[in-house]
């Protein structure tokens, strides 16, 4: 048994979209000695900085981030390929006498890395895979999210239409195995987990403060040069993962011609908002979490959740 003066210790700062994790996690780093491991789906695709608002090197104040812009848009990338590399990662720092902070908004990354999910590799077969592709297209994608809540209603609760890979997955192996994706993920938590976290959690007293900087965010983008970015990445070609990030998806129907910018917007806003009640939904069932009110807290964030680190660690 992992004893706890063997376990890394680990900062996790979680929330949703413009919670404000990039900078609280950066200021941390700076007054705790520590190095950002990004735990974004979609922050580890190259030239997609503006949707997945990657943080700039401003923000990045010169503090170590990893697991950010290394992927090409076109490649697949599984949690099993996260979990593993940031594993990597974490002892790398942990080396240096550095202290690992992980930070983002993906809960499937965060949750399977700080709980030492094992992947077992799992049987596929593309002719299923394909034929399920196909019916999303005919029936639409909720067609296979009402059937995959007919056998595990807990996956999908957590997975959203959009995200049809993982939809599609997650009826596969059941199909193929006998097994949902959540028994799996139970019975992958065999081995110990080898951190010793300290969670922490950001959101807003009143939930309207968060979408105002979710509407706020999605101006900056556009003024940022996002329908550039879109236009190239949809010339470019995505892999059906990438093809998820909020931002291009919204932006087709104004691309064919079908809808006003505006329009277009408007629904990345509303898509933007959904997606983040979805995150705040995920986090709050982990107990774990010490949660700090951004708004209630304001310049007074990075203190309280210091004070959290040092005492949960302590370092």
């Amino acid at each position: 048994m992992t004893g706890i003066e063997e376990t890394i210790p680990l900062a996790v700062v979680a929330g949703p979209t413009a919670s404000g994790k990039t900078g609280l996690a950066v200021e941390l780093a700076l007054r705790l000695d520590g190095e950002v491991v990004s735990a974004d789906s979609m922050q580890i695709y190259r030239r997609m900085a503006i949707a997945t608002a990657k943080p700039t090197p401003e923000e990045q104040r010169g503090v170590p981030h990893h697991l950010i812009d290394f992927l090409e848009p076109g490649e697949q990338f599984s949690v099993a390929q996260y979990v593993e590399m940031a594993r990597k990662t974490i002892r790398e720092i942990r080396s240096r006498g550095k202290l690992p902070i992980v930070a983002g908004g993906t809960g499937l990354y965060i949750q399977s890395l700080v709980d030492n999910i094992a992947f077992s590799p799992q049987p596929s077969d593309p002719a299923l895979r394909e034929a399920l592709r196909q019916r999303a297209q005919r029936e639409g994608r909720e067609s296979l999210l009402r059937e995959l809540a007919s056998f595990d209603p807990e996956s999908a609760a957590r997975l959203h239409p959009n995200n049809l890979g993982r939809v599609i997955r997650a009826i596969e192996v059941y199909r193929l195995t006998g097994k949902t994706m959540t028994q799996q993920m139970a019975q992958s938590r065999r081995e110990p987990s080898p951190y010793r976290p300290a969670m922490l959690g950001l959101t807003y007293s009143r939930r309207q403060l968060l979408y105002n900087r979710i509407d706020r965010r999605v101006d900056a983008m556009v003024a940022q040069g996002l329908l550039e970015e879109a236009r190239q990445m949809r010339e470019e070609g995505l892999s059906s993962t990438a093809a998820q990030a909020i931002g291009y998806k919204e932006l087709e129907g104004y691309f064919a011609g079908e809808e006003p910018l505006e329009e277009a917007l408007e629904r990345m806003k509303r898509e933007t908002r959904r997606y983040a009640k979805r995150q705040l939904t995920w986090f709050r069932r982990d107990e774990r979490f010490h949660w700090l009110e951004m708004d209630r807290l304001g310049d007074g964030a990075a203190d309280e959740a210091e004070k959290i680190l040092v005492r949960e660690l302590n370092l």
